[in-house]
């Protein structure tokens, strides 16, 4: 395979290794027309049936809501994406029984205090927004499981994250953090926490209280060491750690005994862990970009038979 077609092969793999599981986010949110009617108006609904618990309105290019979507009152799922919001109108935020709201893909500035209304939400997706902050309020949802706000200005988070005690999913990636409040890592239940394209430039011990962490996502920042502390994240399947300034890496990585997916791209790395045999489960290696010697790319492949790697 020529040069450049082989680095483009290798760009496309990781790239889709990545946005898989963002894929897989988007399509667990849409609705379930199975379970029962969809409805693709407000009007339609409201004519069909009052109960109405579904509604689609993606890709409509509204710029507003009508508020006669307070006649739904049992909905409990909307999905908005894709349209021209730049605010919310009350009419939303009257619908108690709502459990997945989906605004990705809009022009939304902030997030109303009224979301504190919603108290039933289970997913909410407000990626791919204009937002800059988060209000207080968004403590007030207790029952919240998957929190997605990529791809927007946010530059803080609010100290009172840690009442959305049953947090399982949290996207933050593409936004400008630098930080996380302390609170942030009593989130016991986190399960996959993306930080992808931030301003980070330190992976801090405290973070490995996350205990239940799957998948941890720090790509494209400014990080330099990785603690030893990292050990401890039992459960953690998927590791990216791509386009990093990381020169070595704790040994106690090899101790992430249900790693699955590792990725290490473009990092100033010459080598690796000692016993990487420990790695039982890693199926994908991907070190690209490094500065890797041949006996050291011979060492990693003899202690990694069973995992496909890409130097």
């Amino acid at each position: 395979m020529a040069q450049p077609l082989k680095k483009e092969f290798f760009k496309t793999l990781i790239l889709l290794i990545i946005t898989f599981g963002f894929y897989n986010s988007v399509l667990a949110q849409n609705a379930n027309p199975l379970q029962e009617a969809v409805y693709g108006s407000i009007h339609d609904a409201l004519t069909k049936d009052k109960k109405a618990t579904q509604l689609n309105l993606r890709d409509h290019h509204v710029f507003y809501v009508s508020d006669s979507i307070k006649g739904l009152k049992n909905l409990r799922f909307i999905n908005l994406m894709g349209n021209n919001l730049e605010v919310l109108n009350d009419g939303i935020f009257t619908l108690k029984k709502l459990e997945v709201l989906n605004l990705m893909l809009n022009a939304l500035k902030y997030i109303p205090k009224k979301i504190k209304n919603l108290k039933k939400l289970i997913r909410l997706n407000l990626s791919n927004n204009e937002i800059a902050e988060l209000p207080l309020e968004i403590g007030t949802l207790k029952k919240l499981r998957f929190l997605h706000l990529s791809f927007n200005y946010i530059t803080l988070i609010p100290e009172n994250i840690n009442a959305c005690k049953n947090l399982e999913v949290l996207e933050l990636d593409n936004n400008q953090l630098s930080y996380m409040p302390t609170t942030f890592f009593e989130l016991k239940n986190l399960k996959t926490l993306n930080l992808g394209f931030n301003q980070f430039n330190e992976f801090n011990e405290t973070w490995t209280q996350l205990k239940k962490l799957e998948e941890l996502n720090l790509e494209h920042n400014q990080l330099q060491l990785i603690p030893n502390e990292i050990g401890s994240l039992q459960n953690l399947k998927s590791l990216i750690l791509n386009d990093n300034k990381l020169k070595t890496l704790p040994e106690s990585i090899t101790q992430l005994k249900n790693l699955e997916l590792f990725i290490l791209t473009n990092n100033n790395l010459n080598k690796l862990p000692q016993q990487l045999e420990k790695l039982e489960k890693l199926k994908t290696l991907i070190v690209i970009g490094n500065q890797f010697t041949t006996s050291e790319k011979s060492r990693i492949k003899n202690l990694l038979p069973n995992c496909s790697i890409y130097f």
